[in-house]
């Protein structure tokens, strides 16, 4: 990662995404502010990787990324993503527990974040309630999620999975420009397998597909397979 100078302490605008953070008590607001480090990132990048010890506490200010792993057949699944305002439940794993990352995390846009090294994070979760309420809230809204996607993937069917994650990414729009592959990513299963599902789907009138394109022609549709 590359991590810049120290901020200074009057440097707190980053705080308004973390609101339980602004709400810190000035010293340790000053505390927080004076040890952490600005982070910049290109797309495509890798954040961090399976085995790799985790040095500090990242707070995503602007920019998406994507933590994921790895099947037994080199198949990716997608467990989260990271976005402004958020926290990475690996990482406060890996820095509570003393452990190494399990997964994979990779910019998929230009990233602008602050980190906190993990003497600083221990430092301030030893001194401040607030600061370590603010921790173990986030971990637990993080682990909700990370709940859902293990739910979603052993008791949904493919059918059922690949029409709800259509009309998520399609949300007011018709046309998704994703690859079969970036698809099977985000449900957790072989490319071969989503492009059979989707051939299912155009057959019956629900998508319309095309060269790294999908158009959906029946949400309704989309929508009474997603509940099934």
């Amino acid at each position: 990662m590359n991590v810049h100078d120290p901020m200074s302490r009057s440097d707190e605008a980053w705080l308004a995404l973390f609101p339980p953070l602004a709400r810190l008590p000035a010293d340790e607001r000053a505390l927080l502010c004076a040890r952490a480090t600005p982070v910049n990132l290109p797309a495509d990048a890798t954040v961090f990787e399976p085995n790799e010890a985790c040095g500090s506490f990242l707070f995503v200010r602007t920019g998406r990324i994507r933590v994921y792993q790895l099947d037994a057949d080199g198949n990716e699944i997608v467990l989260y993503r990271l976005t402004p305002g958020s926290i990475c439940i690996l990482t406060t794993m890996a820095l509570l527990s003393c452990d190494r990352y399990s997964a994979y995390a990779v910019t998929e846009t230009a990233v602008e974040a602050v980190a906190l090294p993990e003497r600083a994070f221990n430092d301030l979760l030893a001194r401040s309630a607030a600061f370590r309420s603010f921790v173990f809230l986030a971990h637990a809204e993080r682990m909700a999620d990370l709940m859902r996607v293990i739910q979603t993937v052993t008791f949904e069917s493919i059918e059922t999975r690949l029409a709800a994650r259509l009309l998520a990414l399609a949300a007011d729009t018709r046309a998704l420009w994703i690859t079969h592959q970036q698809l099977a990513a985000e449900i957790g299963t072989a490319r071969e397998v989503v492009s059979r599902h989707l051939k299912t789907f155009e057959r019956r009138g629900w998508v319309t597909l095309g060269r790294g394109r999908i158009e959906v022609k029946n949400a309704a549709s989309l929508r009474a397979a997603a509940s099934s």
